[in-house]
């Protein structure tokens, strides 16, 4: 029996394998995460489908694909077997047409229990959308290149935070050298679809931790509404000695291919400057790493405070951490946070604080004892 069912219906239910018989070009350009693919058409095959219906109509085109397919529906069913061995199996083409419906009919004559998605891909693309759109309330950890940021970001998923970590959604660490010479970027179709997908799992009353990012992580765009709810969004600024942040990415930067350094460090040399550029590039060849990152970092340093005179500097904290130990600095940064929130509780007439250290704005210490 054959089943239509939405896309909220399929992402929110009971979890169902999914395939998507679009051709594998329209898979890697984006699909929905989790899905496999089994093609009905090749990329050439599809071509000439198409070419058919608008030429000589659809009757003509139907027979094309059956004459295209007519040897491949076994290898169709054995391939969904593996993906469904129970036999239960969520099927979509690009609008919920011709191609699904002839797999959803194949596979429901040899037994299947097939669940066919309205509408398609292209409804769920419109699901990504309104999804990324959401009013999500984000807390977004800053602080200048080398503070730490990522691994506070997965303490703090570790301790039951909500978390959004959009450098791995993205595979890019958000500068020149972001790939590190092995991360393959996803389409940027992808990137949104796996950023709502995260977003899916998520409880939008509650606060999400994120990453401080400019509107391109590499070549990812972060979509409008999304990107500007991170920018309006309470900034925790982690004040990391120069020191710690050195040692830090020369421990991460330092196990890399030179040439890829070097590349990456000429490729910023109208930002970086002609003297500064040769000097990091000398440091590079002459396995000086701290003193390479010491040389990028007068960059990267400057366009961050740059950036920080965009943001409202009332919902700037400044998270003031003497060590490097992420673990610290993440209590630190829930202790801001926490003092944040009940002062503006406060200021609100919700709630009411003795004092205001932690409001926006300020500088947060907090003592060991804290912790004790």
């Amino acid at each position: 029996m054959i089943r239509r069912l939405t896309i909220d219906e399929l992402l929110t239910g009971s979890p169902i394998p999914i395939v998507d018989v679009r051709t594998p070009a329209e898979f890697d350009h984006g699909h929905i995460p989790g899905a496999k693919n089994i093609p009905l058409f090749s990329n050439d095959e599809r071509v000439v489908v198409g070419t058919t219906y608008k030429q000589q109509g659809r009757e003509a085109a139907i027979l094309l694909g059956f004459d295209l397919t007519g040897s491949k529906w076994s290898g169709f069913i054995h391939q969904a077997l593996g993906i469904a061995p129970a036999k239960k199996i969520a099927v979509h083409c690009w609008r919920g047409g011709m191609r699904s419906a002839a797999m959803a009919w194949a596979l429901d004559l040899y037994g299947f229990e097939v669940f066919l998605v309205q509408g398609g891909y292209k409804h769920y693309r419109h699901w990504v959308l309104r999804k990324l759109a959401q009013p999500w309330q984000l807390a977004v950890v800053g602080g200048m290149t080398g503070s730490g940021k990522t691994r506070i970001l997965a303490r703090l998923d570790q301790n039951g935070e909500q978390v959004v970590d959009l450098e791995d959604l993205a595979q890019h660490q958000g500068s020149t050298y972001g790939t590190l010479n092995r991360l393959v970027q996803p389409t940027q179709e992808q990137f949104e679809n796996d950023l709502a997908a995260r977003l899916s799992v998520l409880d939008a009353g509650r606060r999400i931790w994120i990453e401080d990012e400019s509107q391109s992580i590499g070549k990812c765009i972060l979509p409008k509404p999304f990107w500007t709810r991170l920018r309006d969004g309470i900034l925790f600024d982690l004040q990391v000695p120069l020191q710690h942040r050195v040692a830090a990415l020369a421990e991460e930067y330092g196990t890399l291919d030179r040439e890829f350094l070097i590349d990456c460090t000429e490729r910023i040399v109208k930002r970086l400057g002609p003297e500064q550029t040769k000097y990091a590039v000398a440091a590079i060849r002459e396995d000086r790493i701290p003193d390479f990152i010491r040389q990028v970092l007068g960059y990267y340093d400057k366009a961050y405070r740059k950036g920080l005179k965009y943001r409202e500097p009332s919902r700037i904290i400044g998270i003031a951490c003497d060590d490097d130990d992420p673990v610290l600095n993440m209590k630190i940064l829930l202790a801001a946070a926490q003092t944040n929130a009940t002062s503006a509780a406060s200021a609100a007439g919700t709630a009411g604080t003795a004092g205001t250290t932690g409001a926006a704005g300020a500088t947060t210490t907090i003592p060991d004892i804290a912790w004790k």
